[in-house]
């Protein structure tokens, strides 16, 4: 398997695919970094050599910011948003969705398995 910026990328598949396992590469950005490098972005990505593999690697960390440096900048997001207490700071703080998404329901991956509220009465008890 090569590696490119710590990333074990899949030998397998096409040179763009692979690329698109490193953090903050998407489609676009991988078949841009094809084009600038001049590879073939359906060649699989075992026929790289050294030599692409360096070129791609270099050319990575000087114009993008991805893995390690990328989730360290969005965790510094967050907290600065947290920090200032502003309404996206205080969602991501008590763990609801940050994007205007309702919670009445569908906001399970947020909030976490229900937390059933124990003395509430239901319709047929009371009758």
């Amino acid at each position: 398997m090569p590696r490119i910026v710590g990333v074990d990328i899949p030998d397998n598949k096409a040179t763009f695919v692979s690329l698109q396992y490193v953090h903050g590469v998407g489609k676009r950005s991988a078949l841009r970094l094809c084009e600038a490098l001049g590879l073939d972005p359906t060649r699989p990505a075992r026929e790289l050599n050294d030599e692409e593999l360096a070129r791609l690697a270099s050319l990575l960390e000087s114009q993008y910011v991805v893995e390690g440096n990328l989730r360290r900048q969005v965790q510094q997001n967050i907290a600065r948003l947290k920090e200032i207490a502003c309404y996206r700071g205080l969602r991501h703080r008590r763990g609801l969705p940050v994007r205007g998404q309702r919670t009445k329901t569908n906001a399970r991956t947020r909030k976490g398995p229900r937390k059933t509220v124990a003395g509430k009465k239901s319709v047929k008890e009371l009758r």
